[in-house]
């Protein structure tokens, strides 16, 4: 099968892409790949001084602001905060969206992670990754190369599951020439840099990424890594195509 070279990130909210995957991103544009970025939020309770209009403008802004850096696209379901569901209307809306980018890899939030909209926008990956290449799934037409595709979960915060069990990855990708410019999209997000900044007294939110990247990194032996879990259920690829394109 030919594979088109869309890749499409599918979070809970403006900045988990920079935080979970951004470098891997940053590989994938770098060759070649057309790279999308969604969220199910607007992130409209990212604020704890601004109401949700305000803020939900601004970090939109942000998210699309992150992904112009690499050359890449945002989209936003405009759900809520905290109101992430698997149901009827959001599934449509995913697959709608799917259909649009057609890509032929996927990264999604952890199965299990530290709060329910992860894993909600989880479970609404997983469903139209499987199916939206289908054609009565959506009025939107099946572009040229829809397919199942490759399905990659982003580690959890920290990398623990909710219980405090560390995960496992399957495939580590080196971001050791990437992580500065990760760190420049996670800026980005500057309504959610300041608030910690404020709340912390240091730019603990640019530390606890690059902590993290180093974190996986000594695990393979480089100085920055991100590490995922593929996904590899019936009708889903077996290989690891993400290792064997940045090994």
């Amino acid at each position: 099968m030919v594979r088109n070279r869309t890749v499409l990130a599918f979070l809970a909210h403006p900045d988990d892409a920079e935080m979970l995957c951004a470098g891997t991103l940053i590989r994938l544009a770098e060759a070649g790949w057309q790279v999308h970025i969604a969220t199910c939020t607007p992130g409209d309770c990212g604020t704890a001084t601004e109401n949700r209009w305000d803020i939900s403008s601004r970090r939109t802004r942000e998210a699309t602001a992150s992904a112009a850096k690499i050359g890449g696209h945002y989209h936003c379901l405009d759900e809520r905060d905290g109101f992430i569901v698997y149901d009827k209307p959001t599934l449509q809306k995913t697959y709608d969206l799917f259909r649009r980018v057609a890509p032929s890899l996927v990264f999604t939030h952890a199965p299990k992670d530290y709060m329910l909209d992860h894993e909600q926008a989880s479970l609404l990956a997983r469903a139209a990754s499987f199916l939206y290449a289908g054609p009565n799934v959506s009025a939107f037409p099946v572009l040229e190369g829809s397919c199942v595709p490759y399905l990659y979960y982003c580690d959890p915060i920290e990398a623990i599951d909710p219980f405090g069990q560390p995960v496992s990855a399957t495939t580590y990708v080196d971001i050791t020439a990437q992580v500065d410019k990760k760190a420049e999209m996670l800026a980005c997000h500057a309504s959610q840099r300041e608030w910690l900044w404020a709340h912390h007294g240091m730019d603990e939110y640019l530390e606890a990424m690059r902590r993290h990247a180093a974190m996986r990194g000594r695990q393979i032996g480089v100085a920055a890594a991100e590490a995922f879990v593929q996904h590899r259920g019936h009708a889903y690829p077996k290989d690891d195509w993400l290792a064997e394109m940045l090994p």
